[in-house]
């Protein structure tokens, strides 16, 4: 077996197109066409079937697949760890962060890790948190920054860098302010949710964290919004809310890197308030590079410092109501 067959059933697999897999491969429809057959009749058994125009995985097909994807994993730790050895300072990190996320982190942390590691080359990857979970499970990436998931992957390993507060968002001067009240574990007046069951509800994607975490709260306390609109942009959500479009529910450190339009009115909830943990994961048991440690460093020391920004300094955005 070789790599390269792995990585032509993988493409296959991806594309479900032979034409399509071909080009990603840049190879020859036909050759890929004859190894697809010359495969399959080694084995003694299909690993596709074709639906329509579709290749789809036999079950066969999925066991190879899956015994593929585990192989290419390994082989990638190794090539990562014998690099590490042969010279520290040269190599490649993947790095991945929910789109959020990638807006303000890269600025503060990039820059600073390659002037530590000028010779590393550094590859991005941006998606939900899910999409993450997914990079990190597949080998694409080492590391991934972004919140804690509420159920924890058993394959996952994760490292608190810091807690952040989740927020509920208002207009400036909306007429549910007044029903505000102090609340000591929070520097944000509290609000009730439930006032919100005549507003329109801005909310992300449902495999966008901040979606997950929020729904959970809500089924737990027996809240049902029943006017909603699912945005995957966080940046068009806090625009909308900054107009009085909606009401939205958002962590306090996007609130802070985003450049309002019109000032908003945020408010805790929760008892005494809802926040989550920010973290980094990697798949348990995986090497990691000596300059994957170094990222972390940077990125630890910038959330933990206010590095990447502070929230009430700010007088011509968001703020307390």
């Amino acid at each position: 077996m070789e790599f390269r067959e792995l990585d032509y059933v993988l493409a296959i697999e991806k594309y479900q197109s032979i034409t399509k897999a071909a080009k990603a491969l840049y190879i020859s429809q036909p050759t890929l066409s004859k190894f697809l057959i010359s495969l399959e009749r080694s084995l003694g058994q299909k690993l596709f079937r074709k639906l329509g125009n579709k290749y789809v995985l036999t079950y066969a097909g999925e066991q190879y697949v899956a015994a593929a994807k585990e192989i290419l994993r390994l082989k990638s730790n190794l090539d990562i760890q014998l690099a590490d050895i042969l010279k520290r300072d040269v190599g490649v990190l993947n790095v991945a962060f929910p789109h959020m996320r990638c807006i303000y982190m890269l600025p503060t942390t990039l820059p600073a890790f390659q002037a530590e590691h000028p010779n590393v080359k550094v590859n991005i990857f941006e998606g939900s948190s899910d999409e993450n979970d997914r990079f990190l499970l597949d080998g694409k990436a080492e590391i991934a920054f972004y919140s804690k998931p509420e159920v924890l992957n058993p394959l996952l390993e994760y490292e608190t860098l810091n807690k952040e507060e989740m927020l509920l968002c208002l207009r400036k001067g909306h007429p549910l302010g007044h029903y505000a009240q102090p609340n000591p574990a929070s520097r944000y007046p509290r609000l009730d949710p439930r006032l919100l069951q005549n507003e329109l509800i801005l909310q992300p994607l449902s495999d966008q964290r901040t979606r997950q975490i929020t729904d959970r709260y809500f089924s737990g306390i027996g809240l049902k919004f029943e006017n909603t609109m699912d945005i995957s942009s966080l940046p068009a959500i806090m625009e909308l809310v900054s107009v009085g479009y909606g009401a939205a529910f958002i962590f306090e450190t996007h609130l802070m890197h985003h450049h309002f339009t019109r000032p908003i009115d945020c408010y805790s909830f929760g008892e005494p308030k809802t926040v989550s943990d920010f973290v980094v994961a990697h798949r348990r048991g995986s090497y990691l590079p000596s300059c994957a440690y170094d990222f972390i460093k940077i990125a630890r020391e910038q959330v933990t410092t206010g590095g990447i920004g502070d929230f009430r300094a700010r007088t011509d955005g968001p703020g307390e109501p």
